[in-house]
C-alpha cells in the first residue's frame, strides 16, 4: 500500500494592495461593525467616564485624581487607527463624522432633557448613600443634573479636540504607512497617537478649563501633560491586540488599502465611480 503524505496547510493568499481612492469605494464586511464600535466607545467615554473623577492611590505619588473617562477613551483613538490602517483615511474620515454629530445629538438631548420639568415625586424622591465613610443624599433631579448636565465651555472644548485631535491621528497613520511601506505597524500606531492626542489634551484643557475658578496655567499644563501621557501609554499597552485586530480584518477583508491617491482634507467627499 502506497502511502500519501499529507496534504500542506494552504498558505493565506497574499493581500490585494489598493489605493486610498478605491477602498473609499468599496464595500467592507467588517467595516459597518468597525464603525458602530468606534461611535459607540465614544459615546459611552463621554457620556459614563466623563461624568465622574476618580481617585486611585498610587506608590510615592499617594492619592491621584483622574478623569474616569481615561480608562476607555484612549480604545476609540485604537479603533481609529485599526479604521486608518485596515480601510484608509477616506472610510475612517467617515467614522469621524459620524462620532462627531453623534456627540453633537447626545449633547442636544442631554440639555433637552435635564431641562425638561420633572415630576415633584421623582425628583424629590432620595435614598441614602454612603461615600468615602459618610452618609449623603441626592435628590434625583439634582443627581441628574450633575451626570447629564451640560456645561457649554466644555462641550465646546470636548468636541474640538476630538474632531481635531482624530483627523490628526488618521493622517499622521495614514502619511506613516506610505513611508514605512506598510511595515512596523506599531511606529504608525504609537506615532499616530503621540501627535492626535497631543493635539487633543492641547485644545481641550486650556478650552475647558483655563482661567476657571481653581485651574492656573501651571496646572492646565500639567493635567494636559499627564492626560497626554496615559493615553500614549495606553495605546503602547494594548499593542499586541491592535497588532491582532489589524491582522484579522485585513486577512478577512483580503486587501490592504495605501492612500497615495487620497485627498486628506477633513471636509473632502470621495468620488464614486
Amino acid at each position: 500500500m502506497t502511502e500519501t503524505s499529507p496534504t500542506p496547510a494552504l498558505a493565506r493568499p497574499p493581500l490585494a494592495r489598493i489605493e486610498g481612492s478605491a477602498g473609499a469605494r468599496r464595500h467592507f464586511r467588517y467595516f459597518d461593525y468597525m464603525m458602530a464600535a468606534f461611535v459607540t466607545i465614544l459615546l459611552l467615554s463621554n457620556l459614563i467616564g466623563a461624568a465622574k473623577q476618580a481617585v486611585i492611590t498610587l506608590p510615592i505619588i499617594g492619592h491621584w485624581t483622574y478623569g474616569a473617562g481615561v480608562l476607555f477613551f484612549p480604545v476609540s483613538y485604537i479603533l481609529g487607527d485599526v479604521l486608518t490602517e485596515v480601510y484608509g483615511y477616506a472610510n475612517a474620515r467617515r467614522c469621524i463624522w459620524a462620532g462627531f454629530f453623534a456627540l453633537l445629538f447626545m449633547v442636544v438631548m442631554a440639555v433637552v432633557v435635564v431641562a425638561a420639568t420633572p415630576d415633584a415625586g421623582w425628583a424629590l424622591a432620595s435614598d441614602d448613600y454612603v461615600v468615602l465613610g459618610k452618609h449623603v443624599t441626592a435628590p434625583n433631579q439634582a443627581a441628574y443634573q450633575a451626570v447629564f448636565g451640560q456645561t457649554p465651555r466644555i462641550v465646546f472644548a470636548s468636541m474640538a479636540a476630538f474632531w481635531a485631535g482624530e483627523f490628526v491621528n488618521s493622517f499622521v497613520m495614514a502619511k506613516m504607512k506610505i513611508v514605512t511601506g506598510g511595515t512596523k505597524l506599531w511606529t504608525r500606531t504609537v506615532g499616530s497617537t503621540v501627535f492626535g492626542q497631543a493635539v487633543d489634551s492641547a485644545l481641550f484643557y486650556p478650552l475647558a478649563f483655563l482661567g476657571s475658578a481653581g485651574w492656573t496655567t501651571k496646572g492646565v499644563l500639567m493635567i494636559s501633560l499627564t492626560q497626554w501621557a496615559i493615553k500614549v501609554g495606553w495605546e503602547v499597552l494594548l499593542t499586541p491586540a491592535t497588532y491582532a485586530i489589524v491582522g484579522f480584518l485585513k486577512r478577512r477583508e483580503g486587501v490592504d488599502v495605501y492612500d497615495t491617491d487620497t485627498t486628506f482634507s477633513p471636509f473632502a467627499k470621495a468620488t464614486v465611480a
